[in-house]
């Protein structure tokens, strides 16, 4: 049990008090013609200034100087003159700073005004001892506070130096960051959302040349030009949503597309599935690709993460069966478990297709990446015949090791 400072004192001023009754109950006090509850006021009143020697501290200190007199002249107990020294001690170590100096100055005049007087009325060797006892009594317990004092405020300065220090490393942090994050917005922008934009105006150019020639909407060319610009718009849609991101976390600015005031984004959900399965369908008519989905459970609240990671494991399983599936039905299945949710798409496999592509497998590393940060499962590959992906997001985010 850890005493509060107040508990703290009144502890050592009982102490004190019951320690100097017992030695004048038994008479250790040096003048025993003197009655001895003439001999426990002085001690009383120390252990009544002990109550405040952290809160009154220069009162303390010259009362208890007082009675310290009076100690001498009524008998002096050794309790009192403890308590005395610990309100110097205290004095010093609580006190404001200049209390040091003066009870260093104060304290060395008493010493030298007693041993003088010492010497002059009586012999050298009471002067020595007189000078030695008003040394321990006045002067060391000062002399010990102050240093002990010092020690304190260098390692508070210490304290005070290494949070600074580690203020300005996490200053120097956040601004690389920032800066990382603007350079990575630039490069977005300048590379990727550059080329998507470029794409989606070429394909709305090329449709415009194939109304005016009055092509069929029905014709396969035509129908690839609207799934190539449909595609190209929502990827640099998004492209935009994650420049804005990571320029919000740069510099302060309008908001951006798909941001709102409170500085959120509005991530893909599950409930946009449908629109996602309508566009493969239209990517993999061409492909001899039918596509079908189902559902079960209660989908209730989920958590953002879980939507966002789920809807991404569908688009990029969507989009690898268009671009590598051998002709056939894809079957997207989502299964939400009171404790999971289960995503499982199915698809007929080829074998070696898309092995020569450039970045063929980054889908999957992103896809597991996706799961694992949820604490779930990933698990892809050929079975039976069929290309099968299978994930399991848990509803409630469980930790990884590492």
């Amino acid at each position: 049990m850890t005493l509060t400072p107040r508990r703290q004192d009144a502890v050592i001023a009982l102490a004190g008090l019951l320690g100097g009754l017992l030695l004048i109950a038994y008479g250790a006090y040096d003048s025993s013609s003197i009655p001895r509850w003439v001999a426990a006021l002085p001690l009383l009143a120390m252990a009544v200034l002990e109550l405040f020697r952290r809160t009154r501290t220069i009162w303390t200190a010259s009362l208890g100087g007082l009675v310290f007199a009076a100690c001498i002249f009524a008998g002096s107990v050794l309790a009192t003159v403890v308590m005395y020294t610990d309100l110097l001690y205290a004095a010093v170590l609580y006190g404001p700073p200049r209390m040091a100096k003066v009870l260093h100055l104060t304290g060395g005049a008493t010493t030298l005004v007693l041993s003088g007087l010492t010497l002059v009325y009586r012999d050298a060797p009471d002067a020595l001892l007189v000078a030695g006892f008003c040394g321990l009594v006045f002067l060391t317990p000062v002399w010990t506070a102050d240093l002990l004092r010092r020690h304190q405020d260098r390692a508070e300065t210490e304290r005070l130096r290494a949070e600074q220090t580690a203020l300005l490393a996490e200053l120097d942090r956040r601004a690389a960051v920032t800066a990382e994050r603007a350079r990575m917005a630039r490069e977005l922008h300048d590379v990727i959302a550059n080329h998507l934009s470029a794409v989606a105006i070429h394909a709305t150019g090329a449709q415009s040349v194939a109304r005016r020639r009055q092509v069929p909407e029905d014709d396969p060319v035509v129908a690839a030009l609207a799934v190539i610009r449909e595609n190209s718009v929502q990827g640099l849609a998004e492209m935009r949503r994650m420049i804005g991101l990571l320029r919000r976390g740069a510099a302060p600015g309008p908001l951006s597309d798909g941001e709102h005031a409170d500085g959120s984004y509005a991530a893909p959900r599950l409930s946009a599935l449908d629109a996602l399965i309508g566009r493969a369908r239209d990517a993999g008519r061409d492909a001899g690709l039918a596509f079908e989905a189902a559902q079960s459970g209660e989908p209730g609240e989920l958590p953002a993460p879980l939507e966002l990671a789920a809807y991404r494991i569908v688009q990029e399983s969507l989009t690898n069966a268009v671009k590598h599936a051998a002709p056939g039905t894809v079957r997207l299945t989502v299964d939400y478990r009171p404790a999971d949710v289960v995503i499982a798409v199915d698809s007929p496999y080829r074998e070696g297709a898309g092995r020569a592509l450039q970045g063929a497998g980054a889908g999957l590393v992103g896809m597991g990446e996706r799961a694992q940060l949820l604490g779930g499962d990933f698990d892809a590959g050929p079975q039976d015949g069929r290309w099968r992906v299978r994930a399991v997001l848990p509803r409630e985010t469980r930790g990884t090791d590492g």
